[in-house]
């Protein structure tokens, strides 16, 4: 258990911060620019939650917000060889978490009909926070890709967030009144 009784600690005003094992990096690290960029992302889904109605969706992305907290575990935590040696064993993403998501995915579009056109960000205020989550899942994934390319990063981390972005797309589709009220792409509407 996290027990959090001081906020600050004047550890980080240099520049630098703490990985999950006690390596201090600059706070520019990519790891840390991955970590933290899917902190963002879960404050987005927060926001999101704000416009929800649903129950199920709203369960959902409780789901996915305790997930990206698992996540952000996950990334924190270098050296994946070590994980065996640690004092604590790390908290990793699993296979099981993408294939909750696919399943989602699935059930989600199966009651959508098939898209003839790119959609535009917006629609209704949740759809269009959902868009806001896609696009900043898919940062989270760029940055845990460019860690990926530097250091060892779980495999599973990486495809987590490569399926959360289509299950924000797809779940936007659904906030927009089952699809019937997306805001379809016109190419070359303006020229």
């Amino acid at each position: 258990m996290v027990v959090l009784n001081k906020i600050y600690t004047r550890t980080g005003d240099a520049g630098d911060t703490a990985l999950g094992d006690g390596a201090r990096v600059p706070k520019y690290a990519a790891r840390v620019d991955a970590y933290g960029t899917v902190d963002e992302l879960n404050a987005c889904v927060g926001v999101a939650r704000l416009e929800v109605e649903d129950d199920d969706m709203d369960d959902a992305l409780a789901r996915i917000q305790n997930d990206l907290f698992d996540l952000g575990a996950d990334l924190c935590r270098p050296d994946m060889e070590q994980d065996a040696k640690a004092e604590y064993p790390p908290l990793r993403m699993l296979a099981g978490q993408v294939e909750r998501l696919e399943i989602e995915i699935d059930a989600m579009n199966g009651e959508l009909e098939p898209l003839r056109s790119f959609i535009l960000p917006g629609g209704t205020p949740l759809a269009a926070q959902l868009h806001v989550c896609r696009t900043v899942a898919r940062r989270a994934e760029r940055a845990a890709v460019e860690l990926a390319a530097q250091e060892a990063v779980n495999p599973a981390a990486v495809k987590f967030l490569n399926r959360l972005s289509d299950w924000f797309f797809v779940a936007a589709r659904v906030a927009n009144n089952g699809g019937m009220d997306d805001v379809l792409w016109i190419p070359g509407a303006n020229r």
